[in-house]
C-alpha cells in the first residue's frame, strides 16, 4: 500500500483498507456474476426474449456499478484519487447514471411481471427495446445535470471516489434532489410495491405461489434506502455533522446491489437460471413457459 498520502479525515489505516477491500469484493463479484448473465443472454437462444432483455439490461447497468466500485477500490488502496477533477466528474456521472438505470430496470421488470402473472400480457420486442432506450436516455439526462451546474459531483467521505455531493445541502442541491429522486426512485419503489402486491394477491387467489413477492422490494430498499435517507437528510440538516464512516455505509450498501440483483432477477428466474446452467455446463434444462419466474 502506498503510504505517502495522508489518510482521509475521520478514517484510520484499517478503515481505509477495510472499505477498499469491501469495494473491491463488491466490484469484482458483481461484475463477474453480471457478466455471466450478459454472456448467457447472447449465447443461449432461448433466453433472447423481450422480458429477458430487461434482465439483460439490468445486468449491463449493474456491471457499470461494479466497474465504478472497482475503480474506487483501487483508489482507496492508493489513499487518494489519482484521476484529477475531470476524472472525478466522469466517475460521478458514470456511477450515477448506471445506478439510476439499475433502479429503473428493477421497476420495469416488476411492471412486466405484473402483466405476465396478472393480465397474461406478454411484452413485445418493440416495447422492450423502446423501454430500455428511454431508460438509458432518461438516466443519462439526470446524471448529466450535475455536470452543467444543477447539482454537483464531488468526493465521497473516503475521498477516493466521486458521487453526488450532499455536503452543501443548498438550494441548488435541494431543487435537483427532489425531482431527481421522485422520477428515479419514488416512482420505481411504488411500481415495485404495487406490482408485487398485485402478483401476491393473484398467487393467493389461485393457490400457486411461484416466488416470494416481498424479496424484490426488500432488496431494493436494503441497497438503496440508506443512500436515499442520507440524501434527504442532507436537504434539511448539515450532512457534514454525520460521521464520515457512517456516511460511507450508504454507498457501500448501494454497491452490493449488482450481486443481489443477480440472485433475485437472473438466478432467481427459472428460465434465465436454466440458460446460465446450460452456458456453464452444456446441459439443457426444461423450464416453464412463463418467463421471469422466481423462487
Amino acid at each position: 500500500m502506498v503510504t505517502s498520502y495522508p489518510l482521509p479525515e475521520g478514517f484510520s489505516e484499517f478503515d481505509v483498507f477495510s472499505l477498499g477491500s469491501c469495494l473491491l469484493i463488491e466490484g469484482l463479484l458483481g461484475f463477474f456474476l453480471n457478466a455471466v448473465t450478459v454472456i448467457a443472454f447472447f449465447k443461449i437462444r432461448e433466453l433472447r426474449t423481450p422480458s429477458n432483455f430487461l434482465v439483460f439490461s439490468l445486468a449491463m447497468a449493474d456491471m457499470g456499478i461494479s466497474m465504478n466500485a472497482t475503480i474506487a477500490a483501487f483508489s482507496s488502496f492508493l489513499r487518494y484519487w489519482p484521476y484529477g477533477s475531470d476524472g472525478c466528474q466522469t466517475h460521478g456521472f458514470q456511477g450515477f447514471m448506471t445506478a439510476l438505470a439499475s433502479i429503473h430496470f428493477i421497476g420495469a421488470i416488476a411492471w412486466d411481471r405484473y402483466h405476465q402473472y396478472c393480465t397474461r400480457t406478454k411484452l413485445h420486442w418493440g416495447s422492450s427495446i423502446g423501454l430500455v432506450l428511454f431508460t438509458w436516455l432518461f438516466t443519462a439526462f439526470w446524471a448529466a445535470m450535475p455536470l452543467i451546474g444543477w447539482g454537483e459531483y464531488d468526493y465521497e467521505p473516503l475521498r477516493t471516489c466521486c458521487t453526488l455531493d450532499i455536503s452543501k445541502g443548498d438550494r441548488n442541491y435541494v431543487s435537483y434532489l427532489i425531482p431527481m429522486a421522485t422520477f428515479n426512485m419514488g416512482i420505481q419503489v411504488f411500481m415495485v410495491l404495487s406490482s408485487y402486491q398485485s402478483i401476491d394477491k393473484k398467487f393467493k387467489k389461485n393457490g400457486q405461489a411461484r416466488f416470494n413477492c416481498s424479496t424484490p422490494l426488500k432488496t431494493l430498499l436494503f441497497c438503496w434506502g440508506p443512500y436515499g435517507l442520507l440524501a434527504f437528510y442532507a436537504a434539511v440538516e448539515n450532512a457534514n455533522l454525520v460521521s464520515p464512516k457512517i456516511r460511507m455505509i450508504a454507498p457501500i450498501l448501494a454497491k452490493t446491489s449488482p450481486t443481489f440483483n443477480v440472485f433475485v432477477y437472473a438466478l432467481g428466474n427459472e428460465n434465465y437460471r436454466g440458460g446460465i446452467w446450460q452456458l456453464l455446463t452444456g446441459q439443457k434444462i426444461e423450464t416453464p413457459a412463463i418467463e421471469n419466474k422466481s423462487k
